[in-house]
């Protein structure tokens, strides 16, 4: 085991027991806490290499509510960051969408932008790095072809222009390296705030930069994959979108809002499937429901329903990694036992001499847990580790506290999905007005 004889710096403990006490996934520190799932592990490093290579990926990375999405998809993260891609993630809300006329879409880009993140800025705001890096490379090329940083510059991005809103996106490089060339840190800085998303007007734009377009609700798509290319310029090997909460979509109650969405989900799956990009790869956080619901899911969309569909020939305990809907497995109680024994070993800080409990009173909770809530404990493990650390904290601060006797106190509860409780107008047709976020269930 990893984790086994691994010394943790009390920053890096106190960060990922913060985060499971509060029932959310820490933001590093995986390999001190994975445990299973090596065949859905092993078929997503295939995905990063194809993307790494140039080439695109899409999956849907499907579990139940609670079976650790998020955690698997952080994970996906950074085996990407390992493979030099740059990384980026987002939780789809009602504020945050795939299409919309309202802003949400360009809110979603626009805190795609400032969650990219790095091998070497794993904690998001990576963009000026990524531009300031192709602007050292062009510079590093021009000195050794006896050229000037701008010719070389401008030869880097010519690609770019022949792509929907490449020309704009070209110019603006331009201006990030007249900033730099100049030393105007404003020119810098509205370079960054375009390539962000975050002017508001075409005007605005205009003035501070000379360009006749913004990022907005059209064209977000577009302008994630001139990102992808534009890394690959600056030296890294393609880039990862990951999106979770993707029930928001099969919450909206507007059928045009869905509908507009999953043509988009479509457009995108089309793309990648069909080679159309390079060195761009997504994956969909979800439920069961959201593909599977043949009124609000995935599935509704027909077009969406036959290109997810899944194998067939996949049935009686048998598994297909390789299409774009990835199931999370269960994990299975032996899994279960280790991952006690890792939240134990990282509460220790790496030390076992600092265990708070002993071996035998890890099957002890499995027991306790497995006669509350059945084989949930497993399969749903998140309020099992939170009621666990819970019980560690205690024990921490009451030394000499018997364990046998906080055992019994343990409260677990199967983990319910309330995004599947009644949605507005559910007994009726689909809600049909003109502000769609007044029909969304939050």
């Amino acid at each position: 085991m990893t984790a086994s004889g691994a010394r943790l710096r009390p920053r890096d403990r106190d960060a990922i027991v913060s985060a499971l006490r509060a029932g959310v996934v820490p933001r590093t520190g995986f390999q001190h806490i994975q445990v299973g799932r090596a065949s859905e592990v092993v078929a997503m490093r295939r995905e990063i290499d194809r993307i790494a290579d140039g080439g695109s990926a899409v999956r849907f990375v499907i579990g139940e509510y609670g079976a650790g999405k998020t955690f698997f998809l952080n994970l996906v993260r950074s085996i990407a960051a390992e493979r030099k891609l740059v990384t980026t993630s987002a939780d789809l809300t009602p504020d945050r969408r795939l299409h919309a006329s309202g802003g949400q879409a360009r809110a979603l880009y626009a805190e795609l932008m400032r969650n990219l993140a790095t091998r070497s800025t794993p904690d998001g705001n990576a963009l000026p790095g990524i531009v300031e890096r192709f602007i050292t490379s062009a510079i590093q090329e021009a000195s050794a072809s006896d050229r000037s940083p701008r010719a070389v510059i401008a030869d880097k991005l010519a690609q770019l222009s022949e792509s929907v809103g490449g020309y704009d996106f070209a110019q603006v490089i331009g201006a990030y390296w007249t900033g730099h060339d100049t030393g105007n840190e404003q020119l810098k800085t509205d370079a960054v705030r375009w390539l962000r998303g975050e002017f508001a007007t075409r005007t605005e734009a205009r003035a501070a930069l000379g360009v006749r377009t913004i990022v907005d609700d059209a064209n977000v798509y577009d302008h994630l994959k001139l990102v992808a290319r534009f890394v690959r310029l600056a030296g890294f090997t393609g880039l990862l979108v990951c999106l979770d909460e993707m029930v928001n979509l099969y919450k909206l109650a507007h059928t045009g809002a869905r509908r507009s969405n999953y043509e988009q989900v479509l457009r995108i799956v089309n793309d990648c499937l069909q080679g159309n990009v390079e060195g761009l790869g997504f994956c969909f956080g979800g439920t069961p429901e959201l593909l599977m619901d043949t009124r609000r899911g995935l599935y509704s969309y027909e077009a969406l329903r036959s290109r997810l569909a899944e194998n067939n020939f996949a049935v009686g305990g048998l598994v297909d990694l390789s299409g774009p809907v990835l199931r999370l497995a269960s994990l299975t109680p032996e899994d279960m036992h280790v991952l006690l024994e890792r939240l134990r070993h990282v509460y220790a800080g790496g030390d076992p001499s600092s265990y708070l409990l002993p071996d035998d009173a890890l099957g002890a909770f499995m027991e306790h847990c497995a006669g509350r809530i059945g084989d949930a404990y497993f399969r749903t493990p998140r309020n099992t580790i939170k009621e666990f650390v819970n019980l560690l904290a205690v024990l921490e601060q009451n030394p000499g506290t018997d364990w046998r006797e906080l055992l019994g106190q343990v409260r677990v509860s199967v983990e319910t999905n309330p995004d599947l409780a009644p949605l507005p107008g559910e007994s009726g047709p689909d809600t049909d007005g003109a502000d769609e976020l007044a029909s969304l269930r939050i």
